[in-house]
C-alpha cells in the first residue's frame, strides 16, 4: 500500500436511514465494510472528474447515533408497512434495520502522478488540496453512506463541517503533532478500532476450563455480559451476593463484535458464469461474512493516524477479504485489572 501523504476529513456528515444490520448476527452500526465500499465508489467518482487523488484507506468517527427500534428489554426494528397483496392480505416483511448517524469520515490519500509530472502537494499544495476538497464534497453528497442518505451539515461551533484536506508530515513527530490537532477536530465523538487480541485472549480464558472451545465460542462469549458471583473472603454483612463480568472491569474499554470482511465458499466464477449477479461483467465468488471483535476508542486515546484508519486486505489464495486496523491498546498498569477489579487511567490528554 502506498504511503498518504495527505489526508481528506469529511466532517460531521449527518446521515438518515442508513444500513443497521451489519451481517446476520450483529447490528447497531454499518459494517466496516460499508466504508470502505464508500471509498472504492468515491475513487471512481475521482477518477471520473479527474481529480489526480488514490484513496488508501478509511477512519470512521462517530459523533451521534439513533438506530431505529423500539425501546425496551426486548428491541425491534422500526420497520415500514408494505403494500397489501392482490387479495387484500398482509405482505411479507423484509426486516430492514434503519439508523441516524453523524459520523466524520478520515481518508488517507496519495497523489497519482503522470510520468514526470509535478506533485501538486508540493507546489501551491494549499490551494489544490482547497479546491479537491470543495470538488470531493459535492460528489459524496450525492452518494450513498452505508445505504443512508446524506442531509446537509449543520454547523457546529468551533468545527469544521465543510470537506478539507491537510499534508501528512514525513517526519514522525511533526506527524504526531499534527495528528494531537486534527483530532480535535473529532471530539466529541468515537473512533472504531480492531482488537483482534482480545478475541485470542478470550479464547485462552474459555479453553482453562472449557478446552474444546473455538473460536466462535470465544466470540460469542466477549458479545455478551457474563455475570458471576463476586468471591469475597468475608460474606457480606447485608447478605447481599454482588454480581459482575469478571472481563468487563471498568476502564477495559467498549468492546463490541463486529464483521471485519468476508471468507470465500466457492471457487472464483468467471464474469458471466452465474445467472441473475449484480454485475455480469465481474467475475463472482460467493462469500460469508468473517467476524472480529472492535472497540469504540474516543480520537484523543489515539496516539497515531495509522491507529485510526482502516484499509483493505485480500489474499486470494486463502479466500479472505477482510478489513485491517493497526490499532494497539496503551499498555495496562502494573497491577492486573482482572484480579484487583479496579483500573489506573494512565492516558491523559495532552494538548499543544
Amino acid at each position: 500500500m502506498n504511503q498518504p501523504q495527505a489526508i481528506l476529513v469529511l466532517p460531521h456528515l449527518r446521515v438518515q436511514n442508513a444500513n443497521a444490520i451489519s451481517s446476520p448476527l450483529t447490528h447497531g452500526f454499518p459494517s466496516i465494510t460499508a466504508f470502505t465500499g464508500l471509498m472504492w465508489a468515491l475513487q471512481r467518482k475521482l477518477a471520473q472528474a479527474q481529480i489526480p487523488l488514490q484513496l488508501l484507506s478509511v477512519g470512521v468517527v462517530c459523533h451521534h447515533h439513533q438506530e431505529q427500534v423500539s425501546q425496551g428489554y426486548v428491541r425491534s426494528f422500526h420497520l415500514s408497512r408494505n403494500p397489501v397483496d392482490k387479495d387484500g392480505s398482509t405482505a411479507a416483511i423484509v426486516e430492514e434495520g434503519r439508523m441516524h448517524l453523524q459520523v466524520s469520515l478520515v481518508f488517507s490519500v496519495a497523489e497519482q502522478l503522470a510520468p514526470g509530472a509535478v506533485s501538486a502537494l508540493v507546489q501551491g499544495g494549499e490551494a489544490h488540496m482547497e479546491d479537491w476538497a470543495r470538488q470531493i464534497g459535492e460528489l459524496a453528497s450525492q452518494m450513498r453512506v452505508a445505504g443512508g442518505s446524506l442531509l446537509p451539515s449543520r454547523p457546529v461551533p468551533g468545527k469544521k463541517v465543510s470537506p478539507w484536506m491537510a499534508l501528512v508530515p514525513e517526519d514522525p513527530e511533526e506527524c504526531a503533532k499534527a495528528f494531537r490537532r486534527w483530532r480535535r477536530q473529532w471530539l466529541p465523538g468515537f473512533a472504531l478500532v480492531a482488537r483482534d487480541g482480545l478475541l485470542a485472549e478470550r479464547l485462552a480464558h474459555l479453553r482453562k476450563s472449557h478446552p474444546d472451545a473455538s473460536l466462535l465460542d470465544a466470540w460469542l462469549h466477549a458479545a455478551r455480559f457474563n455475570h458471576e458471583p463476586v468471591q469475597n473472603d468475608k460474606p457480606p454483612t447485608d447478605g447481599k451476593v454482588q454480581w459482575r463480568d469478571p472481563l468487563r472491569l471498568k476502564g477495559s474499554g467498549w468492546t463490541v463484535p463486529i464483521p471485519v470482511g468476508y471468507a470465500a465458499l466457492s471457487p472464483r466464477h468467471a464474469a458471466g458464469a452465474v445467472a441473475n449477479a449484480r454485475d455480469m461483467a465481474t467475475p463472482l465468488r460467493f462469500v460469508e461474512s468473517v467476524y472480529s471483535l472492535g472497540e469504540w476508542v474516543s480520537p484523543h486515546r489515539l496516539s497515531s493516524l495509522q491507529q485510526l484508519l482502516w484499509h483493505a486486505e485480500a489474499d486470494e489464495a486463502q479466500g479472505l477479504y477482510r478489513c485491517r486496523n493497526a490499532y494497539q491498546p496503551p499498555s495496562k498498569p502494573q497491577t492486573d485489572a482482572a484480579e484487583s477489579g479496579e483500573w489506573v487511567e494512565e492516558d491523559d490528554y495532552v494538548d499543544d
